[in-house]
């Protein structure tokens, strides 16, 4: 979950405050510590290291700046090691002359140690990653680093993308990827590595993507790739996103922007995905027994909504799995079932286990992904993108009502392909759908405000119920996990129906509950389950339609919101919820956008 900067002017022109700029954009990934390495005039490395976020790494920069046109930096989200400065990346070798950031996992990194310990090296951490530098030290004697690189993919077992900076081989960064993410920026004279676009938008939007044993470096004579010995040419492709896009814009924390930002994104997303399907995919959707939908998070709760809308409209079975628990069962799978991979960043370790795991038994995989050229999608036989741009604060909005929005559309298209494409009430559902950020602007311009007082009302309770039926069950599983990752309070979400069945045990004037009753077909029996709660003087808050006065009386709190067609009310109902986490974890003072121990981009196990 690391993040990784590389950079290399051409010019000549110093680094070490772009490598700062660039790694702030990837401090999402990881906030334990951070650090960089830069290879200064002198001939000599200049390395700094620092616990906490950051910005203590950059007061020892702006105090002692590093002099040089190449260097790398690094930020940790802690697996090997408590966080401190020695546990930091880069990791040097016991000569000093070579540095090294590593984003993964090393799973044998203990008895590679062992035999390094044996053969004399000495550490300095207790991460895995500092065995890989190591190795480098041994190996880069033998042929020079690419052909160390090499070797090396033959001997680690695990997660790991590195780059590395050897004073042994001057005004070079080198790079290995496996599983875990890397990419290269391309700018006009300038080459940069990192995990993630966003590092590098300021500077440059072309990229060249990297693939699972991918090894190389950067100079001033350009970048060159290998892949099991042999040379590769690969031509940078421009994404969509821009600085801009990952930058605040006046607000005060990213997730606030992020929520604001989702009408456009939700139509956006609407509007740019074609579904051209093959005689080989139509025949495949035709004879469709069922459907798996994979994600982890807040994907695996799109990922629920999207099996209710695809069984609604296409009529085909879905089951909806933790990615994470997928990779390890033996789920019953044929030839006639469809695998469908749900994931912001493309990158997450579980989810691309499970779909490697898909194609092992014979089956092709289709993804809803963010981030063009990411690991999943590359993977994928078909990728649907969604076009939230990118997602910086590490609860997840935007990319949410994006998943879900495209879920909806995908689950229409396969109705049209089970149906014809003529049916009257397809044509409805497309039409409601696109009308839906509109609703969904109307919200957040006229009725956002109200969130603010009611986050102050409700930020002193320590336990909260999220209550939702059908469509809206989803959305009380999101809506609890948005206020348990950002403001720590305790949350659960269940299904209306399934109070009686325990968790009414835990109702209590000390423990309010969140009720998804917007009309629609189930509005009653929640209304039913709302009156349990109060009857034990739960506190209620009820999120409503608009002009819908039935529980004035019942609910504490309303929040009304703008009508739509049921199968779509997530999309509208989840902003209301996610503004109510920020709005108390702002209150309370907590870090909305890094919130402790959590990371945007899981990508180890």
């Amino acid at each position: 979950m690391c993040g990784i900067v590389g950079i290399l002017h051409k010019s000549g022109k110093e680094v070490g405050f772009e490598l700062l700029d660039a790694l702030k954009m990837l401090e999402y990934r990881g906030y334990d510590s951070s650090g960089l390495a830069v290879e200064e005039p002198d001939g000599r490395l200049k390395l700094m290291k620092r616990i906490g976020k950051i910005r203590e790494l950059e007061r020892e920069v702006v105090t002692s700046p590093p002099q040089g046109w190449v260097g790398l930096a690094h930020t940790r989200w802690a697996t090997h090691g408590a966080p401190s400065d020695r546990n930091s990346h880069p990791h040097s070798d016991c000569s000093g002359k070579i540095v090294l950031a590593h984003n993964g996992i090393i799973e044998n990194y203990a008895s590679l140690k062992e035999g390094l310990l044996a053969r004399g090296h000495r550490f300095t951490s207790e991460t895995d990653s500092e065995v890989v530098v190591h190795l480098l030290e041994e190996m880069a004697g033998e042929g020079g680093m690419l052909a160390a690189l090499e070797r090396l993919g033959a001997i680690l077992e695990g997660s790991y993308a590195l780059v590395v900076l050897s004073l042994n081989e001057p005004g070079r960064l080198f790079f290995l990827r496996k599983d875990s993410p890397l990419i290269i920026g391309v700018g006009e004279d300038s080459l940069y590595l990192a995990s993630d676009i966003p590092a590098f938008l300021a500077w440059t939007n072309r990229v060249v993507t990297l693939e699972n044993g991918d090894y190389g470096e950067i100079s001033r004579q350009g970048l060159r790739l290998f892949h099991g010995g042999r040379s590769l040419e690969r031509l940078p492709v421009e994404v969509r996103w821009n600085r801009l896009q990952a930058e605040k814009e006046g607000y005060k924390h990213f997730m606030l922007k992020e929520i604001r930002e989702q009408p456009r994104a939700v139509s956006d997303t609407l509007t740019g995905n074609r579904f051209l399907f093959g005689e080989e995919d139509v025949a495949r959707i035709q004879a469709a027994e069922k459907v798996h939908l994979l994600g982890c998070g807040t994907s695996y709760h799109a990922g629920l909504i999207g099996k209710l809308l695809i069984e609604s409209f296409a009529g085909i079975p879905a089951e909806v799995h933790y990615a994470s628990e997928f990779r390890y069962s033996e789920p019953p799978m044929n030839s006639r079932h469809l695998a469908v991979a749900v994931s912001q960043s493309g990158e997450t370790a579980d989810t691309l286990a499970s779909t490697r795991l898909v194609r092992e038994r014979g089956l092709p995989v289709w993804s809803l992904c963010n981030v063009l050229g990411s690991t999943l999608s590359r993977e994928s036989d078909r990728t649907f993108y969604t076009y939230a741009g990118p997602e910086i604060s590490v609860a997840s909005t935007k990319a949410f009502t994006t998943q879900t929005a495209l879920l909806a559309l995908l689950a229409i298209r396969l109705a049209e392909v089970r149906k014809g494409s003529a049916d009257k009430g397809l044509r409805h559902l497309e039409e409601a759908l696109r009308r839906v950020p509109q609703k969904m602007a109307e919200f957040l311009d006229r009725g956002a405000a109200s969130l603010t007082g009611l986050a102050k009302k409700y930020a002193g309770f320590r336990d909260m119920l999220f209550l939702g039926r059908t469509y809206n069950f989803p959305i009380a599983l999101e809506g609890a996990l948005k206020l348990k990752e950002i403001s720590y309070i305790h949350a659960d979400g269940y299904p209306a129906g399934e109070m009686k069945h325990g968790p009414i045990a835990l109702v209590s004037e000390a423990t309010p509950s969140v009720f998804l009753a917007t009309q629609g077909r189930v509005k009653g029996k929640v209304v039913s389950n709302l009156q349990e709660v109060r009857s034990r003087k739960g506190k209620v808050i009820a999120l409503v339609s608009e002009g819908d006065a039935s529980l004035d009386s019942l609910a504490d709190d309303l929040i009304p919101l703008p009508t739509v067609e049921e199968e779509f009310s997530p999309l509208v109902n989840v902003l209301p919820l996610q503004l109510f986490a920020y709005h108390i974890a702002d209150f309370l003072g907590l870090d909305v956008d890094q919130p402790r121990n959590l990371a945007k981009s899981v990508t180890v196990e």
